[in-house]
């Protein structure tokens, strides 16, 4: 008797090649076929939440501030923003597009999962969230870390001025992915956020997300994951942004980077 493997050993990559191509159909790219068999052992489920399970698209909603005229605090939190590309600076300065060329900025700095900083026309301005004012030692309204929306709180020259309250939507398709996903064997969904704990559970228990945590610098959500990591029965994929998320995004067994047009797919679908 005589056998030929041909078809054998020509049919397993032309599967995965399959497979590839039938996912980048659907706007998915798969950077090789490990991963495509990864991705049907996956059974814990991280996600970040501004940009993957919300929109990303804020907008202003109110504005709070103390001891100063809103039609001073607004242009020079606007000068400020105007020098970052996050998603919530771009909001405040689309806000607040007028004069704010006439406001001279200088030593901007980008504190990594905290806001800005920098002088606005001679003034030393922070903002960001409220961890940036504990780091620099400015105190304010413990209240408002109640709040269960987003804000960019705002300090000149080390003291407290006032708040923006910013709008972000959760997508539409997210609460069926989170089903989705338990349906077909996901034992574990996680979200991890910078943004406030608050917030964070709020829409955790909206999604029927199984744990969420909030508060979280980049270096937090690291550990999460190592923390995750220590249990072998969790084949762990991440779900981020690509860029603010990318040291969680290597250290997953599958980093799932989502595009700006992206929506959150069911994992049947990519199973």
């Amino acid at each position: 008797m005589i056998s030929c493997p041909c078809a054998l050993v020509i049919s397993i990559p032309l599967g995965y090649f399959g497979g590839i191509g039938a996912a980048s159909k659907n706007g998915i790219l798969f950077k090789g076929s490990n991963y495509l068999e990864l991705m049907t052992k996956i059974n814990t489920v991280v996600m970040d939440k501004t940009g993957t399970l919300t929109a990303g698209v804020f907008k202003v909603q109110d504005i709070v501030t103390t001891g100063m005229d809103k039609n001073d605090f607004i242009p020079i939190l606007s000068a400020l923003e105007s020098k970052s590309t996050h998603p919530i600076a771009k909001a405040i300065a689309e806000y607040q597009k007028n004069d704010v060329q006439a406001y001279a900025t200088e030593d901007i700095e980008e504190i990594s999962g905290h806001g800005l900083k920098g002088k606005v026309n001679g003034k030393y301005v922070l903002a960001g969230n409220t961890r940036l004012l504990r780091k620099f030692n400015v105190s304010y309204d413990t209240a408002i870390d109640q709040v269960a929306e987003t804000i960019v709180v705002v300090a000149i020259n080390n003291k407290y001025a006032g708040y923006v309250l910013i709008a972000d939507e959760v997508k539409e398709d997210a609460k069926q992915a989170i089903k989705q996903m338990h349906l077909n064997g996901i034992r574990q969904t996680i979200m991890l956020s910078g943004d406030k704990n608050a917030i964070t559970q709020k829409i955790a228990g909206h999604l029927d997300i199984d744990k969420a945590f909030g508060d979280l610098l980049p270096e937090d959500k690291v550990d999460k994951i190592e923390e995750l990591k220590q249990d072998k029965t969790n084949i762990i994929a991440f779900v981020g942004d690509g860029v603010n998320d990318a040291p969680v995004l290597a250290l997953s067994d599958v980093g799932i980077a989502m595009g700006h047009w992206a929506v959150m797919l069911p994992l049947k679908r990519l199973m």
